[in-house]
């Protein structure tokens, strides 16, 4: 695979507690996504967040190399639904840290499994580059699927 390299701009006005900013893709897939601190901690209100962002991306990553998984071990996926939950909590002595990701699918594919789905979903973490950084950075990755 080739080196990959993204851009995202920011832009951030006010302070801290009353601030508010916006995220756009330099692809222009997305832009001016909306976030602020009270959005980021209490109720989304229709706004993003990093941590959603990174759920985003990671369940992204996986469910991508899931699909590779499956279909070098001959089963293409019909259809594969995946959720990310990223959680971020206080760490004694290190503040708010990403502690874990808990990716979930439903695998529709004719023919599969409970075995090769186990082993097509190990194969994908193990291959998965956001789940490799997630682990060196010291969170808990749990990934689980279940055939539809």
């Amino acid at each position: 695979m080739p080196r990959i390299e993204r851009i995202a701009e920011l832009v951030w006005e006010g302070n801290l507690a009353r601030g508010e900013g916006g995220i756009t893709a330099g692809t222009g897939a997305f832009s001016a996504l909306p976030y602020s601190l009270p959005t980021r901690i209490g109720q989304a209100e229709g706004k993003t967040s990093p941590e959603e962002l990174l759920a985003a991306a990671h369940g992204g990553c996986i469910t991508m190399s899931l699909a590779g998984e499956l279909t070098g071990l001959g089963h293409p996926p019909g259809r594969l639904d995946v959720t990310c939950r990223i959680v971020m909590d206080e760490v004694e002595a290190q503040g708010h840290q990403i502690v874990a990701s808990h990716v979930t699918a439903t695998v529709a594919v004719p023919g599969l499994d409970e075995a090769t789905l186990a082993e097509a979903l190990r194969l994908a973490d193990e291959s998965c580059p956001f789940s490799a950084l997630l682990k060196r950075a010291g969170a808990r990755v749990e990934v689980q699927a279940e055939l539809a």
